[in-house]
């Protein structure tokens, strides 16, 4: 699943080819997304202009006049753009290659700037819905969200004041999208490992000085992931081609077995289970 900086990576660049597009015909081959998609879709969205392109956590958010098309990508949704002139793809995320299945391809929007918007979805986990509002919290998606990870107020203070009653480990409230929004899987492993905490290390038990230095590789990470392009498992390329790198930064995701990265240490990357996910972490330097 697309974490933070992908989707941020999706955003920039539909905002960098659509931004002020019109959407001038939709076609949909199949309604039957995560949520099934509403039988005026079309007639709702047909004339209107692309105003805004924002995200908020893992969703994408096009700005209307008076509506608001809120999309998620779900495991495997893709958003490709065509230029009709020489049926050119251009992958907007860190999707695996451009050899995308038709049958796939659930929805077309023809834009009058001469692109095809299409939304690919595989598994179909993903979602589009429309909402008759220009206020995203007032969304129901949207309005349980816990601060943006790189918001200035997900400081020391908020930290506090909303885990001190928390019973969970270190790894779940992270992943815990009511409390910070748009952190992942890929993304805690490797700012656990920086901050040298383990996993299931209770909340609770974080000093002062831990809690500091975890907020610190939070923003640190994010936005390193966002320069480098994202995390590419295997062939990401946004539309100007520049390919996701931040896997060549990885520490702990992935490295089962592998020897700890730091020159100073001598323990050995594990994996555990932790509510379903795999976790990576050093059994000498994570404490």
């Amino acid at each position: 699943m697309p974490e933070l900086p992908e989707v941020e990576i999706v955003k920039r660049s539909l905002f960098q080819m659509i931004n002020g597009a019109k959407i001038i015909d939709i076609k949909i081959n199949n309604k039957n997304l995560r949520y099934k998609i509403e039988n005026l879709f079309s007639e709702n969205l047909k004339g209107e202009k692309i105003l805004k392109i924002s995200r908020r956590s893992k969703y994408l958010i096009f700005h209307f006049k008076k509506k608001i098309l809120l999309i998620h990508l779900g495991m495997s949704g893709k958003i490709l753009v065509i230029r009709n002139k020489d049926n050119k793809i251009f992958k907007t995320g860190f999707y695996y290659d451009l050899n995308i299945n038709p049958k796939h391809s659930h929805i077309y929007f023809k834009l009058n700037n001469g692109f095809v918007l299409i939304y690919n979805d595989v598994r179909r986990f993903g979602f589009l819905k429309l909402y008759n509002t220009i206020k995203p919290n007032n969304i129901i998606f949207l309005k349980r969200l816990g601060l943006e990870p790189l918001n200035k107020k997900f400081n020391l203070k908020y930290f506090k004041n909303v885990y001190k009653n928390k019973k969970k480990n270190i790894k779940n409230l992270l992943m815990d999208q009511k409390f910070v929004s748009g952190l992942g899987n890929i993304y805690v492993n490797e700012v656990l490992f920086l901050t040298k905490i383990k996993p299931t290390r209770s909340s609770k038990n974080l000093k002062e000085s831990e809690i500091k230095k975890l907020i610190f590789n939070i923003k640190k990470v994010l936005k390193l992931a966002i320069s480098e392009g994202g995390s590419s498992l295997r062939d990401f390329q946004n539309t100007q081609g520049k390919s996701g790198s931040f896997q060549q930064f990885f520490c702990v995701y992935g490295k089962t077995n592998e020897k700890c990265s730091r020159i100073s240490c001598k323990g050995i990357i594990k994996k555990i289970v932790i509510s379903n996910r795999s976790s990576f972490y050093c059994n000498k330097c994570q404490i």
